[in-house]
């Protein structure tokens, strides 16, 4: 494989002096954390989706979910005081990101968003989550995550 790339969220994380880890694997098209901790032979519970939704006002949020959950949207909105929490479409998340769906990573997002994420992740010692560009995550301590993006854990997971 091929060099890891630098992107927004590396950096901010090598400027906040978070050690973490460079992971590239083969990326497919709708293959999600499933390929990804396949690939990098990790459990899929500690690959982390990010998910850009947005609320019934259309301001965006980040979530950051295990990936072999789901999200309750209708949980997140009561826990972000939000009538209701939506996902956004493909170019929209884009278009807040920054980066390609696919690709996206809460680090170094274009816009600056509220970033929310189960709580449960946090009990884990060793996370992955995308380093910002397709087939590429980075592994870090979820500690060291809630530090730089000032997260709001939530209770929002579903089987």
């Amino acid at each position: 494989m091929s060099k890891a790339p630098s992107t927004p969220a590396t950096r901010l994380l090598k400027q906040a002096g978070v050690p973490y880890t460079e992971h590239l694997y083969r990326y497919e098209e709708h293959g999600g954390t499933k390929v990804s901790a396949r690939e990098m032979g990790v459990e899929e519970h500690a690959v982390i989706k990010t998910l850009i939704m947005e609320d019934d006002k259309g301001v965006p949020l980040v979530i950051l979910m295990h990936g072999d959950r789901e999200v309750s949207t209708k949980e997140l909105a009561r826990q972000t005081g939000a009538r209701s929490v939506q996902p956004c479409k493909p170019e929209v998340a884009n278009r807040h990101s920054g980066y390609l769906v696919g690709g996206t990573s809460p680090l170094g997002t274009k816009k600056a968003m509220p970033v929310h994420a189960e709580a449960s992740l946090f009990e884990l010692g060793r996370i992955y989550l995308n380093g910002g560009s397709r087939g590429f995550l980075v592994g870090l301590d979820p500690k060291d995550l809630e530090r730089v993006l000032k997260v709001n854990r939530v209770n929002v997971a579903i089987l």
